[in-house]
């Protein structure tokens, strides 16, 4: 089997475990509204009770729709199941991406700082959800339209600890390439570089690009996370196309993050960075 082959049935395996339990909250959710009280609680009545659409309480209950955040928890409110449909929820965010990419999705949220190379693509943190539909759709060819719009909610969701009152300092360098390389149609990636615009806007972010003619370094083979929590200490998280492992062992990971520092000697300096993605932005 070739190397293609294999990574699409990865990747549908992946989606197909994240559906599973899809599946799973929407009959918890079906079975909690017909037991409810002294008669069963309309699709209607519960959609009223949180303030959504009776066609988003249906298309959750089929197992179909993407499940708004504040939803789980608002469900746990009103039928008393002390954290079920929240956990089932964050079942279904992690099992949305690859074993290896878990451990990292558990850290996120609690870093109080975050350092990303990424030689390849946007850092997932910081995608747009259009250019994040772009690369979902290609790398994963066979999964249908819902389950692709549903990883990209995903996706989008994890940025949420961006927009916290205290978010996390976050350094990110990327590759001069990945600002080059088209994804989707020109507005995609417009859309793209003024995302990034907004976030070197931002006082705890620090955004710098690599140069292509910057050589040789010691993180070329694959991506790079550095999370820092205040229980965990500095964990270090590394990637390649269809794998990627979590190192916690300190003198690995002060060796990485050793190679990091070297690389944002190397690349452009923040304002040249944001300079360059402005002339690729006002670029015909």
């Amino acid at each position: 089997m070739g190397a293609r082959a294999i990574s699409t049935v990865v990747g549908e395996a992946v989606v197909s475990e994240a559906e599973d339990v899809r599946r799973e909250f929407g009959a918890e959710l079906v079975s909690a509204r017909e037991l409810h009280g002294d008669r069963a609680m309309t699709q209607t009545d519960l959609a009223r009770i949180i303030k959504t659409s009776r066609s988003t309480i249906s298309r959750i209950e089929s197992g179909t729709g993407t499940i708004p955040r504040e939803i789980p928890e608002l469900l746990d409110e009103v039928f008393a199941t002390e954290g079920r449909f929240k956990a089932l929820h964050e079942a279904i965010v992690a099992k949305g991406y690859p074993a290896h990419s878990r451990r990292r999705l558990a850290l996120e949220p609690e870093a109080h700082a975050i350092l990303a190379w990424s030689p390849t693509v946007v850092p997932g943190l910081l995608q747009t959800a259009s250019y994040a539909y772009e690369l979902l759709r290609n790398g994963l060819p066979r999964a249908s339209e819902a389950e692709i719009r549903n990883k990209v909610q995903q996706r989008m969701s994890r940025q949420e600890l961006l927009r916290r009152p205290s978010p996390p300092d976050m350094s990110v360098v990327v590759c001069e390439s990945v600002l080059r390389r088209r994804v989707g149609e020109p507005e995609t990636m417009r859309g793209q570089l003024s995302a990034l615009l907004e976030f070197a806007d931002r006082p705890t972010a620090l955004l710098q690009v690599l140069p292509l003619d910057a050589g040789t370094h010691g993180l070329m083979d694959g991506s790079l996370s550095i999370l820092t929590t205040p229980e965990n200490g500095m964990t270090v998280y590394t990637e390649g196309i269809r794998s990627g492992s979590i190192i916690e062992e300190p003198m690995q990971a002060r060796q990485l993050a050793r190679s990091y520092d070297v690389l944002t000697a190397t690349a452009l300096s923040p304002v040249e960075s944001t300079c360059l993605i402005r002339k690729l932005l006002e670029a015909p």
